[in-house]
């Protein structure tokens, strides 16, 4: 029994330390492309969906799209593509709830391009590239903690100049977001290609 013990620790504990390293070095990633803030007039805005409750945004995709208003109102010649689909419990698509607030604040419907299909990261930024120009530069907007795998991704589409634009991420779902996001960006590593 003692010697089964022993292997278990001799085991768990690389495992405990490469996880340690894994988890540390992720979260500087993270961190790092959160603080980052795009150039002034940048071609397009992507705002990435998040849940919408009936026709309701959740906070988080509140925050994101705070934080494109922010910006659109600060760079007129920015167009913003709203990007997601429609998912269990959601009346309206996600681009439709994040479109109805940016018209709601001032922003003209032609500077707005809805994208209304996509239902994962991968598919939010695929679907939106081809809505603009070849070349374009491109600001994703998201939640702090999702921007350093959504820059993997648009990156590995083929965008040729890509910056990130951090909206906050809610207080109350902060420990599950960034859970989850540790497990993604994993799978982003070493599955999504």
């Amino acid at each position: 029994m003692m010697l089964k013990k022993l292997k278990w620790k001799k085991l768990l504990l690389p495992l405990g330390f490469i996880l340690g390293i894994y988890l540390i070095t992720v979260h500087a990633f993270i961190y790092h492309t959160a603080k980052e803030q795009p150039p002034n007039e940048v071609d397009y805005l992507i705002v990435l969906g998040a849940r919408v409750k009936g026709e309701q945004m959740t906070l988080a995709l509140k925050y994101r799209v705070e934080a494109a208003l922010d910006y659109l109102n600060e760079n007129p010649s920015t167009k913003v593509i709203v990007s997601g689909g429609q998912g269990p419990g959601e009346d309206i698509t996600e681009a439709e709830a994040m479109s109805r607030f940016l018209l709601a604040h001032g922003i003209e419907n032609e500077r707005i391009i809805k994208e209304g299909s996509s239902t994962t990261t991968y598919e939010n930024l695929s679907y939106s590239k081809q809505f603009m120009e070849e070349n374009a530069s491109v600001a994703i907007v998201s939640n702090d903690f999702h921007l350093y795998r959504a820059s993997i991704i648009a990156k590995r589409l083929g965008f040729q100049e890509v910056h990130t634009l951090p909206g906050k991420t809610p207080k109350i779902a902060i420990f599950k977001l960034w859970t989850r996001e540790y497990v993604a960006v994993a799978k982003t590593w070493l599955v999504d290609r």
